[in-house]
C-alpha cells in the first residue's frame, strides 16, 4: 500500500486508456474533441508531441526494444521512413497523443487549483535525457553519438559523498557546439514546455552546465572520466531573453567550482543548502566543528533553498540512525543543542530558522520515517521512487505541529485570521 508497483499500474492503466481511446475515437463528446484539438495545437506542446507519439508507437511496434535496434532508416530518423511509420502506425500514434491529452487535462486542472490556493509547484528537471527517448531519436545531431547511433561518451559524476566509484548515469552527452549554433533552441523549447507545467524549475546537476564529467561509452564505472567545459553563462543569457526570466533553482551540490558560483550569482539563481551535509569537523581530538561548512546555518544566505535532505539523501531519521558518522552526530548535537532523540524535527527546525528564503522538507521527515521510506539511492538502477504517501499518514496533530513551527519562524504566506501581526510602536518624537 505504501509502495508503487509500477509493473501492475502500467498494465492496469494501459487497459483503461485503450478503452477510453476507443470510445473517444468512435463517438467522443464534442467538448472533449474540441479540447483535444486545442491541446495538440498548444505552442508548448506542438514542438514535441508528434515526435513523442510516433516514438512510442514505434516502440510498441518493435516490442519495446530501444530505437537503436530498429531498421536502419527508421533508426536514423530518415524522412521517408518517418513518413511511412506515421502512415502505418497512425492509429497508435493518435492513441499516444490522446494519452498525453488526458494527462495534461488532469494536470492543468490540478495546477489551476494550486494557483487558486496560492500554491506554487516546483518541478524537477534533470540536466540530461534518457538515451532511449524521443528527444535523442528525433534530434540525434544534438547529442554525442556515433554513426550507428550509439553514444561516444556518457554522463556521470566522479567519486563523491554518495559513491566511491562515482555515478555512471549513462545518458548521452549534448553536442553543445551545435546547440549553441542553433541558439540553444532545443533548451529554450524544453524549458518553455516545463514552465507551462510548473511555476519554478529545479535544474538538477547545475554544475554540469559549466563543466561536465564525460565518461567513454562502455566503461563499467564513472572513475575514468574527465571534466569538459560546458556552455556556461551563454545558455542562461539566451534562456533569460527567450523566457522573460529565470524561475530556476540551481542544484549546486557536489564538486562546485568558482565558475558555478559566479554564474549562479550572476543570474540571481537560488542555490541549495542541505542540513544533513552540515556536520563536518576539522578534528575529533580535540573536537573542532568546521565553521566554514557552507551548509551550517550561519553560512546560509537569503537567496537559497534549504532542505533537511533531498530525494537523493536518506530520510533524516535513517541518516541519523544508519548513515551518519559518530562525529557528525556529535557535531549536530553541539551545534543545535540537542540530544538527537528527534533528529528529524531538529533538522526541520534548523531548516525553518535558516535565513534561506525557501525551506523544503520531505514528507518522510515530517512523518519521522526510517530508511525504508527513502526515495532514491544514487547509482542504484532498481527499487527507486517507489515510496508514496498514503491517506491517513498526515493527521491534524502533525498539521498543527507544522503550522506552529511555520508561524514561529515566519514562514507562513497566508497566516490564519487569529494570528495577529505585532507592529512596532511609533517613535515618541
Amino acid at each position: 500500500r505504501g509502495r508503487v508497483d509500477y509493473g501492475w499500474v502500467i498494465q492496469w492503466k494501459r487497459e483503461l486508456f485503450t478503452r477510453a481511446f476507443a470510445r473517444f475515437h468512435s463517438n467522443g463528446p464534442v467538448a472533449i474533441r474540441e479540447a483535444y484539438e486545442h491541446f495538440v495545437s498548444r505552442p508548448d506542446v506542438v514542438k514535441w508531441l508528434d515526435d513523442f507519439a510516433l516514438f512510442m508507437a514505434c516502440k510498441d511496434a518493435h516490442g519495446g526494444q530501444p530505437w537503436n535496434t530498429w531498421e536502419p532508416e527508421l533508426r536514423a530518423f530518415r524522412k521517408s521512413a518517418i513518413a511511412k511509420a506515421r502512415k502505418e502506425l497512425a492509429e497508435n500514434v493518435e492513441y499516444h497523443r490522446f494519452c498525453q491529452f488526458l494527462f495534461f487535462r488532469q494536470w492543468d486542472a490540478l495546477h489551476a487549483e494550486c494557483r487558486r490556493r496560492r500554491i506554487e509547484i516546483i518541478g524537477d528537471a534533470p540536466i540530461y535525457v534518457a538515451y532511449d527517448s524521443a528527444d535523442v531519436w528525433a534530434h540525434q545531431k544534438l547529442f554525442l553519438l556515433d554513426d550507428q547511433g550509439l553514444p561516444t561518451h556518457v554522463a556521470g559524476v566522479p567519486p563523491d559523498y554518495f559513491s566511491a566509484t562515482g555515478q555512471l548515469w549513462g545518458n548521452p552527452l549534448y553536442n553543445w557546439r551545435l546547440m549553441e549554433k542553433q541558439g540553444f533552441e532545443w533548451w529554450v523549447d524544453r524549458m518553455r514546455s516545463t514552465l507551462a507545467l510548473v511555476d519554478i524549475v529545479r535544474l538538477d546537476h547545475f554544475r554540469g552546465f559549466m563543466g561536465y564529467w564525460s565518461v567513454p561509452f562502455g566503461q563499467p564505472t564513472a572513475e575514468h572520466g574527465e571534466w569538459v567545459r560546458g556552455p556556461g553563462a551563454k545558455l542562461f543569457e539566451v534562456l533569460r531573453e527567450q523566457l522573460g526570466g529565470l524561475p530556476i533553482i540551481a542544484e549546486d551540490l557536489g564538486e562546485i567550482t568558482t565558475d558555478v558560483v559566479e554564474v549562479r550569482k550572476r543570474f540571481g539563481l537560488p542555490g541549495m543548502r542541505v542540513m544533513q551535509f552540515a556536520w563536518s569537523v576539522i578534528s575529533t581530538d580535540p573536537f573542532v566543528v568546521d565553521p566554514g561548512n557552507p551548509f551550517l546555518l550561519h553560512n546560509h544566505d537569503a537567496n537559497s533553498v534549504v532542505y533537511t535532505g533531498t530525494h537523493d539523501n536518506d530520510t533524516s531519521i535513517g541518516w541519523w540512525r544508519h548513515s551518519s558518522k559518530p562525529e557528525e552526530r556529535t557535531c549536530m548535537q553541539l551545534y543545535l543543542a540537542t540530544d538527537g532523540n528527534a533528529a528529524n524535527w531538529d533538522l526541520i527546525r534548523a531548516s525553518f530558522m535558516s535565513v534561506a528564503n525557501t525551506a523544503i522538507v520531505p514528507a518522510q521527515d515530517f512523518l519521522g520515517l526510517d530508511s525504508d521510506a527513502r526515495m532514491n539511492f544514487p547509482g542504484r538502477a532498481e527499487g527507486n521512487w517507489t515510496w508514496r504517501l498514503v491517506e491517513g499518514q498526515l493527521d491534524e496533530g502533525l498539521a498543527r505541529r507544522i503550522w506552529c513551527m511555520l508561524l514561529l519562524y515566519e514562514r507562513c504566506a497566508n497566516p490564519p485570521d487569529y494570528v495577529k501581526q505585532v507592529k512596532p510602536k511609533e517613535p515618541p518624537y
